[in-house]
């Protein structure tokens, strides 16, 4: 498969989004909020080509 500007562009903005939550938010939120709920793993969920 042929990497495009058009895809690349888009991995690199999901490679972007994909960090976990920060261990200061976790604390503010008095361990409320653990986990990205937009977090992608490169295995599980696809990106529109």
């Amino acid at each position: 498969m042929a990497r495009t500007l058009p895809l690349k562009k888009r991995l690199a903005r999901a490679m972007r989004r994909s960090w976990p939550v920060p261990s200061w938010v976790i604390l503010r939120t008095a361990r409320k909020v653990r986990t990205h709920e937009r977090r992608r793993h490169w295995r599980t969920s696809r990106i529109k080509p």
